[in-house]
């Protein structure tokens, strides 16, 4: 049985991009329709040490803009970060509301998310149900990002449980995989019904015939 459950937070209880946030992304950076695909094949191949906390914002925009041999100047620059913390600002509140459930019946939850710095502080802000988690480890925070085994580790350390009695939930088979390499329980994220039913199971709660 698990003592805690490690959530992910986009793509689980924070939505993934949604076309229209996409959409305003690129056109904030004047990408023209031929240079779409380049741009987000940019986009995540530099992501990395931007999640990780090595590159700040700016940084991480100029490197894109360079990467596409465009400039962008500051104001762009601007305007693309704060489309960017847009893009992934939805939450599944069935989700959110599984948290807050969770944490009032005395359940230890904690938080591991591949995000930088600037969208961390705007859940920080936005979030209230964020102060429900024991731990939360913001990869720009802890300087390791999913799938890496240290951004696992890390948690385990600053939770003091062992990776057996953790229940990890992602919706991405690779960051699955690695937290089972690591001796993690998992949990492939679908749905909500279906994560409340995994995290029953292995927390030993479910109604009893």
């Amino acid at each position: 049985m698990a003592d805690v459950v490690l959530f992910d937070l986009f793509g689980v209880i924070a939505r993934q991009q949604s076309p229209s946030g996409r959409q305003s992304l690129a056109a904030t950076a004047g990408v023209a329709d031929r240079m779409v695909a380049a741009f987000w094949e940019t986009y995540w191949r530099l992501r990395p040490p931007y999640d990780r906390g090595q590159v700040t914002g700016s940084e991480y925009w100029g490197r894109v803009a360079a990467d596409l041999g465009a400039t962008f100047d500051s104001d762009r620059i601007a305007g693309l970060i704060a489309a960017d913390v847009a893009s992934w600002s939805a939450v599944d509140h069935d989700m959110v509301t599984l948290v807050e459930q969770m944490a009032a019946a005395g359940r230890r939850v904690a938080l591991l998310s591949n995000i930088p710095e600037e969208l961390a502080r705007h859940y920080e802000q936005h979030h209230r149900w964020l102060r429900h988690f024991d731990v939360v480890a913001f990869s720009c925070r802890i300087g390791h990002t999913k799938p890496e085994p240290d951004a696992y580790r890390w948690c385990g350390q600053a939770l003091r449980v062992a990776p057996g009695r953790t229940l990890f939930i992602d919706d991405r088979v690779e960051n699955i995989r690695a937290a089972e390499d690591i001796g993690m329980r998992t949990h492939l994220f679908v749905d909500c019904v279906q994560a409340r039913r995994a995290i029953d199971a292995e927390l030993d709660t479910a109604p009893r015939g």
